[in-house]
């Protein structure tokens, strides 16, 4: 018999056993970055679109018959659907010719939830569900069939998609050079801005307009979202469905994600995981541990105990722009996003009482202000944008994109959003922020614990765990703090005071392990009261920056000694709150 030497390698890595040498497609071999090799998961991907097809134009125009009609949806983002699991990496259902493929059965059931949806409002007749979809209790076939979905564009770029959960590194750990277990970043294959064209076909013809109601019903469902992870921005189209519960403009500029590839993509899931945390730091300061990640886990959704729910909360972001342009070079070479758009945070599911309503709209929109006066979003939200507070920063060699800058944009959103326009206003709005989450947690029936907060936490948000300080920059120019974080913040002077830093110190932090401090330039507005009209203020933009520094101590000695500094208000620097020293 002859031998045939490394049969396993002529095997497609789709079906090697997913072990060592063979197939691993989450684990991602530094070794085989540095010899610029490819990982399993891109042989794995490049594999399969190798041997698929795609739809050539003739077969991808829409159809309007009386017995079939076919229609192409574009999604804004990235869409996933789960076909099976190849070592924990989620894949999509790959159909006929190796095309991905959206199965009739998911389309069924997302259009018999918006029937029933549209049935209860009374939008469509009753029975009109039935009708199209068939009486399980009666056992009678619906007048539809529904064939599912191709992409009709070329579906076979940007699929290898990086999820990373971070919540317990990024809040809860103290030591986080030791990262938690399950908190690496997981490979999944997803379609990057997929256009689907799907297809509905019936058993008898039927006159235009009940074609007509047919795809508005589909319209409906797929503008709850189609496919996976629709609460984290995946298979969205460019509205919804939902009832609305919050809505703001924002521009930002930042450090681009980038894919294993180590091409960049601006992801928009970055506003969830902001806004997710940022809720966990909160309920943390007001509760016990426990009772916060529950909170946050209704609110927003997860896994627990290896079951996924579905939270409260869904968003979408609808970018108005969105550039990626490299930035640097060699080692320091990394994507950079300039984005405006608008996010919209969803209700994608109903409420216990209706009365929650409100009370969730009003915490949404606290966190999100927290989110835009204290930090940032994506990578590198503790730091400022370097380039724009720092520019000389870049002058005298290669550095890394540090930092990130994010914005209200637009009247409408800035007079709902404005709540700080100096320093005075910072106290009460983090106490106000507070006192929402405290009757958010009330109305879910659960007990406020504030004697049993976090403590255990690096991030819990409580006064006696973490500090405000604030001052008012003139303009980008007048940034104070940014230096400190780079350089001594006070120098050695002999027989007076002894040289104090916080660089590259576990203050600062450096990467793999997270800083103690945030540090935001907040651009100032101010809202003036029309007197014509005092329901609208009158905005006026400034040069000024409310330049915050947020420092959670650690006891630490660099810790200590940079509160003291603070303490002797440097740069007209005053504690905004936290308990003092």
């Amino acid at each position: 018999m002859k031998v045939i030497p490394n049969a396993h390698k002529k095997v497609p890595m789709m079906f090697r056993a997913q072990v060592r040498d063979r197939s691993q497609l989450q684990y991602l071999d530094p070794k085989k970055k540095k010899a610029g090799e490819k990982q399993d998961v891109e042989l794995w991907a490049d594999e399969w679109i190798d041997k698929a097809e795609l739809i050539s134009g003739e077969n991808a125009q829409d159809i309007t018959t009386d017995t079939f009609q076919a229609k192409s949806y574009q999604i804004s983002w990235r869409f996933v659907t789960n076909g099976g699991q190849d070592d924990g990496m989620l894949r999509p259902v790959i159909g006929a010719s190796g095309i991905p493929f959206y199965p009739g059965s998911s389309m069924k059931g997302a259009f018999r939830q918006a029937c029933e949806q549209l049935e209860k409002k009374g939008d469509i007749p009753l029975g009109s569900c039935n009708n199209y979809c068939g009486d399980d209790l009666e056992i009678t076939p619906g007048l539809l069939r529904f064939q599912g979905a191709y992409p009709i564009n070329d579906w076979t770029i940007g699929l290898l998609d990086l999820v990373h959960p971070q919540q317990g590194w990024q809040v809860m750990t103290r030591d986080t050079n030791d990262k938690p277990r399950g908190e690496s970043a997981y490979a999944q294959i997803s379609l990057y801005q997929p256009t689907l064209r799907f297809a509905i076909s019936c058993s008898k013809p039927l006159l235009p307009d009940r074609w007509q109601q047919i795809w508005q019903i589909w319209e409906q469902a797929i503008a709850a979202g189609l496919g996976s992870k629709v609460s984290t921005g995946y298979g969205q189209i460019n509205q919804t469905s939902h009832p609305i519960v919050y809505r703001a403009k924002l521009k930002g500029q930042g450090q681009a994600a980038k894919l294993i590839d180590d091409t960049g993509e601006f992801r928009p899931n970055i506003f969830r995981a902001a806004i997710r945390g940022h809720a966990l730091r909160i309920f943390g300061g007001l509760t016990d541990s426990e009772t916060a990640q529950q909170l946050v886990e209704n609110l927003f959704g997860g896994i627990q105990q290896r079951e996924a729910t579905v939270g409260l909360l869904g968003f979408q972001f609808q970018a108005s722009k969105s550039d990626i342009k490299p930035f640097g070079s060699g080692k320091y070479a990394q994507p950079a996003y300039e984005v405006e758009g608008e996010l919209v945070w969803f209700l994608a599911k109903p409420l216990a009482t209706p009365n929650q309503e409100l009370i969730l709209k009003k915490l949404v929109g606290k966190l999100m202000q927290f989110a835009m006066i204290l930090g940032g979003f994506g990578k590198s939200w503790r730091r400022v944008d370097h380039r724009k507070f720092f520019e000389e920063y870049y002058e005298d060699s290669y550095k890394a994109l540090i930092g990130c800058h994010w914005q209200w944009l637009g009247e409408n959103t800035q007079g709902r959003n404005v709540q700080v326009s100096g320093l005075k206003q910072v106290s009460g709005f983090l106490d106000n922020v507070r006192q929402t989450a405290r009757e958010w947690i009330q109305s879910q029936n659960n007990p406020l614990r504030e004697a049993e907060w976090a403590q255990d936490w690096r991030e819990s948000w409580h006064p006696s765990n973490v500090q405000v300080w604030g001052r008012i920059a003139d303009n980008a120019d007048e940034s104070a703090a940014v230096r400190w974080f780079h350089k001594p913040y006070q120098q050695r002077i002999q027989g007076i005071q002894s040289e104090g830093s916080i660089y590259r110190s576990p203050v600062t932090g450096k990467i793999g392990q997270i800083s103690l401090i945030w540090h935001r330039m907040y651009p100032l507005i101010v809202l003036r009261r029309d007197p014509e009209n005092p329901r609208k203020p009158i905005i006026r933009p400034s040069p000024r920056y409310l330049e915050i520094i947020t420092i959670f101590p650690d006891e630490s000695t660099e810790s200590n000694d940079f509160l003291d500094f603070m303490n002797s208000h440097p740069e007209q620097f005053e504690q905004l709150w936290g308990d003092k020293n």
